[in-house]
């Protein structure tokens, strides 16, 4: 009988040794996993450009075979009028140059192309918030990169709101061409579509696309114009003009 027990704890310590091995094995795995995942996101941008959605995409994307050198990260434009448009993410493709723009949202998702302002709504119907038209937004968006080049006139663009968080895209109507609205899970869906339904854009110098959004992205990491952007979106917003 004592030689039993005396077996059994043996065989139990062994296992023992062999469950804890596991663990440490996995959480080493893990380990080089993530220092290769954030050694990928900085071969495009840095771990503190932007929000974590952002990075999660650009991960997702250079995974999936895009090649570094075509993705741009926060981006920042000058406008004619002295203010700046802050881009999420640019793609160019041999289709075209895709703008994303990323939001974080929760709920249900209910909006118009057509329309200023969309609705968010929580808690069954409990909480409502509005919201800019992300459509508007990014055509905004492109517009200001298109303004920096002569041959992007002649380049087709393509519109593209990135939803990640917990949100349903309840009812959206009037989403214009070329304009897509995607949950994370399906974006490479999208990506394959536009490179299946459109003929290559005729662009006339590829280096010199690639030398101003790059530009946008140096002025995106300038501080300046950081603090300007901020502050130009506060008085837009005028928060600070309210007295209750």
């Amino acid at each position: 009988m004592e030689v039993a027990l005396e077996y059994i704890e043996k065989v139990d310590g062994t296992v023992l040794w062999v469950v804890i091995g596991f663990v440490l094995l996995r959480l080493a795995f893990k380990r080089v996993a993530k220092m290769r995942d954030r050694k990928l996101i900085e071969s495009v941008t840095s771990l503190h450009r932007g929000t974590s959605s952002e990075r999660d995409f650009i991960l997702k994307l250079l995974k999936s075979g895009v090649p570094k050198q075509t993705i741009f990260h926060d981006l920042c434009i000058r406008k004619s009028d002295g203010k700046f448009s802050q881009i999420d993410v640019v793609v160019v493709t041999t289709q075209g140059v895709i703008v994303f723009e990323v939001k974080d949202y929760s709920g249900w998702i209910f909006g118009s192309g057509n329309n200023s302002h969309w609705t968010k709504v929580l808690a069954y119907g409990k909480a409502k918030y509005r919201f800019y038209n992300p459509i508007k937004q990014n055509a905004y968006h492109i517009k200001a990169i298109k303004s920096q080049l002569k041959q992007f006139d002649s380049i087709p663009f393509f519109s593209v709101i990135l939803f990640f968080g917990d949100c349903e895209l309840k009812e959206i109507t009037y989403v214009p061409k070329r304009t897509y609205l995607v949950k994370e899970h399906r974006v490479l869906e999208v990506l394959e579509q536009i490179k299946n339904n459109n003929v290559p854009a005729p662009y006339t110098d590829k280096r010199a696309v690639v030398t101003a959004l790059q530009q946008a992205v140096d002025l995106g990491a300038n501080l300046k114009y950081q603090k300007t952007h901020i502050s130009n979106i506060n008085d837009m917003l005028g928060k600070h003009r309210i007295f209750d």
